[in-house]
């Protein structure tokens, strides 16, 4: 049994399936029926490729391989049993041989006001969908305000976290807005204003520093505000207040700080370093010969780099997921004999939008139209499905206008930022997460009160959370580290710059999986309820 269809669990269960060729039986356990490939969201917010050309059909890609469509919301690794509720409310119990678990990663919240209820996160496709069509809809809501000072906030976009993710995020979408405008002019001139911050004295402080200032030059070129040493003091429906005691008003607020691994994990009752399961070289975990983790759950020592562990990057939870999939089938005597996980970097890829690109295939390092062409390519090879589809995308948005409109299909009520499942979206009557009342105010999320406290042990009565380690990435705090796919904690004021390793985001756009960001698991603060009334004028225009 495979828990968790992100970079690791569909690579090992890719593995799997070719090395055991049907004499084993194959379950993957997953919310969705699809692999995300995480790098190209950006894109997909920004409206360059539609939703479906960055997810890969599990059941169409993964032969001899049986979907179980649900989450996992207890482990009892006595029993070898699994629990897991499915997508309508129901529960069921899987049992295994082998277990792998590859749960992946969630938004990592961290504890300063107004965050919980007023940022937009940016790990599944619910969240991506939902940005695009709130940027959309602000742009053509200023376009029609009388009053200058509203028109100019609803037109203010602040990106926190300028790593992999938030770099892409503020790239993609500032050329989206900039085409808006040119359908609805702005009163008086108006221009959209982007603001990037960051702890880090740069942008994207883990790759090499030449690739660092071409990111930093395409943005500020651009208009991209780039703001390092700073970051959010304080977020409300009317704005952010910045550590450096400036305040922004905005009704856009987009959070890119970073991951922790899911919840699940620490329900295992395993050591856990960092909030991931600590397993040795071959991806099993100590005294449990029949399960294996890999991914953003699993804690692997980095055999490069003895005393340390991988990060969470795509990169690495590729290749690990390769790895699991031998390992496993090495244990059943149906495949080669098992091996240790080690890793080269391959470099890096960012893309910032258009033909522009900063990268270092094998150390070399690329900017401009080579870097975006080595980028794109990269992005066609590693995708696991759909290069045609996506190449068509691209080139149909070369020649053709893009279209921005409101699709009006995932309300903000629907992608909480403090969420367990970043995938699903939440839906009014729904079981479990999917609890949360649509049609909040559009910058405003509200976390379900239960909703911490629904992943449990076994088949026995859910149990809480538990609390999980103390706050990172705040002043005096340990820094969490970037992700690329799940992008690092990254930098909170106070913080240490986060740290990528090469291989990093998908290894967000490196060539060989995807980026996701490692740091320690902050405890979300609690469910908090928006005392301000919506704004009419938001309410009255938005989309059902």
């Amino acid at each position: 049994m495979i828990v968790g269809a992100g970079f690791a669990g569909y690579r090992a269960a890719r593995t799997l399936a070719r090395l055991t060729r049907n004499r084993a039986d194959i379950t993957l356990l997953n919310p969705t029926d699809y692999f995300l490939y995480l790098p190209l969201l950006p894109q997909v917010a920004a409206g360059v490729l539609e939703a479906r050309r960055v997810t890969v059909s599990l059941p169409g890609t993964l032969r001899g391989v049986r979907l179980v469509l649900g989450e996992a919301d207890g482990v009892d690794l006595d029993a070898r049993t699994v629990h897991y509720a499915d997508p309508e409310g129901g529960a069921g119990t899987l049992g295994y041989d082998r277990l792998v678990l590859a749960v992946g990663s969630v938004n990592k919240l961290l504890p300063i006001p107004g965050v919980a209820e007023h940022a937009h996160g940016f790990r599944g496709l619910p969240e991506a969908l939902y940005l695009r069509d709130h940027v959309t809809r602000q742009v053509e809501l200023a376009a029609a305000e009388q009053d200058r000072r509203s028109c100019a906030a609803r037109c203010t976009f602040v990106v926190v976290g300028a790593g992999y993710t938030g770099t892409e995020v503020a790239a993609h979408l500032q050329m989206l807005t900039d085409r808006l405008v040119r359908r609805h002019p702005l009163p008086g001139g108006l221009r959209p204003r982007w603001i990037l911050l960051d702890v880090a004295p740069r942008v994207l402080p883990e790759l090499d520093e030449r690739l660092s200032r071409t990111a930093d030059r395409v943005l500020r070129d651009r208009g991209v505000d780039v703001r390092m040493g700073t970051s959010v003091k304080e977020a409300t429906r009317d704005g952010v207040l910045l550590t450096d005691g400036e305040s922004v008003a905005s009704r856009t607020l987009v959070w890119c700080v970073g991951v922790r691994p899911d919840p699940l994990v620490e329900l295992v009752g395993q050591p856990l370093e960092r909030g991931r399961l600590i397993v040795d070289p071959y991806l099993q975990l100590p005294g449990r010969t029949d399960v294996f983790a890999c991914g953003d759950a699993a804690a692997v020592p980095d055999l490069e780099r003895p005393g340390t562990f991988t990060p969470m990057t795509a990169q690495h939870a590729w290749r690990q997921g390769r790895v699991a999939g031998e390992n496993v089938a090495g244990s059943l005597g149906l495949g080669r004999r098992r091996r240790p996980y080690r890793h080269r970097d391959l470099g890096f890829a960012v893309d910032l939008g258009g033909v522009r690109a900063a990268a270092n295939p094998f150390g070399v390092p690329l900017s401009g139209p080579a870097a975006g062409a080595v980028t794109r390519g990269y992005h066609l090879a590693a995708l696991p499905g759909n290069r045609v589809r996506v190449a068509a995308d691209w080139l149909l948005d070369a020649v053709l206008p893009r279209q921005g409109v409101q699709l009006g299909l995932v309300r903000a009520g629907s992608v909480p930022l403090d969420t367990a499942s970043p995938e699903l979206p939440r839906v009014p009557g729904g079981p479990e997460r999917m609890a949360a009342q649509a049609g909040d105010e559009l910058m405003t999320h509200k976390p379900h009160p239960e909703e911490p406290s629904k992943r449990h042990l076994g088949g026995g009565p859910a149990q809480a959370r538990p609390g999980g380690e103390p706050p990172g990435n705040q002043p005096g705090g340990e820094p969490a580290e970037t992700q690329p796919g799940g992008e690092p904690a990254r930098n909170q004021p106070g913080g240490e710059p986060a740290r990528n390793q090469p291989g990093g985001e998908p290894a967000k756009s490196r060539p060989g999986g995807e980026s996701a960001g490692a740091g320690p698991d902050h405890p979300a603060p609690g469910p908090v309820k928006r005392a301000d009334p919506a704004d009419p004028a938001d309410r009255a225009n938005e989309p059902d």
